[in-house]
């Protein structure tokens, strides 16, 4: 007879489509510490049809739209910062997609975001990524800028897309056709995944000043007002990435 860590290793080395069998393998060893593994099991592929589930739900604009070609999703990150850059990503995703936990980014962990980014990354049709710095905010104001960083995203795709989903917003000047959808980034993988892109690739960017403006805490808060970056702005006046119209009211 088998031990239960000999038993445990095969669980941990199973692949998923191999669980089901094992756990009927072991199905009549009484032991806790088996019964308790086939429990684990069960939870374990309990879960990720739960998570396939809610991933096919993700898919039900994909699927409205597929018809026309490829459909791109479109997201940013960095509208609220006092400091840095406004980022949009832009993302065409396979129609036979199988990636799982796509979620509106600020719902990941961080660890979460950059494995999910990488996958992204290498399964994607294409992906676009645009930026507007603190200067073009300050010039022609956060939304215009926002829109401009979504424009580039869509610019650097490698394929032409036939159809924008974005989220909640509709872009001028653009002539794709386009679908703004409230809380998009919770209910399209598209979108989510242009989430995921636009929240890594500035939260990255915002490390590295970081390293070079250390004084103020990017890597921690990312721009953000928090009380600690404000102090900062107090002690050390605006750095050359601050957001001159956010930060009127934290400087004399």
């Amino acid at each position: 007879m088998k031990s239960i860590q000999e038993i445990r290793t095969e669980f941990q080395n199973a692949a998923e489509t191999e669980l089901d069998d094992l756990c009927a393998l072991y199905l009549e060893d009484e032991r806790k510490g088996v019964q308790a593994l086939i429990g684990k099991a069960r939870k374990q592929q309990e879960k990720l049809e739960a998570e396939r589930a809610r991933i096919e739900k993700m898919k039900a604009y994909e699927y409205q739209y597929e018809h026309l070609g490829y459909v791109c999703g479109i997201d940013e990150a960095g509208r609220g910062p006092l400091a840095g850059p406004v980022v949009a990503g832009a993302v065409i995703l396979p129609k036979d997609c199988r990636l799982l936990y796509l979620n509106d980014s600020k719902q990941l962990s961080e660890k979460r975001r950059e494995e999910l980014y990488d996958v992204i990354m290498e399964e994607a049709v294409s992906v676009g990524v645009g930026y507007a710095g603190p200067a073009r905010i300050d010039e022609i104001n956060i939304l215009q800028a926002t829109y401009e960083a979504m424009r580039e995203a869509v610019s650097k795709l490698t394929v032409r897309p036939q159809i924008l989903l974005n989220d909640a917003v509709t872009i001028p000047q653009m002539y794709i056709p386009q679908v703004p959808i409230i809380k998009g980034d919770a209910k399209s993988i598209s979108i989510a995944a242009a989430s995921i892109i636009a929240k890594v690739t500035r939260d990255r960017l915002m490390r590295e000043y970081d390293k070079v403006m250390p004084e103020y805490g990017f890597a921690s808060h990312k721009g953000y007002g928090a009380a600690s970056h404000i102090e900062a702005i107090r002690k050390y006046g605006p750095s050359p990435i601050h957001r001159a119209t956010f930060i009127r009211n934290f400087i004399d």
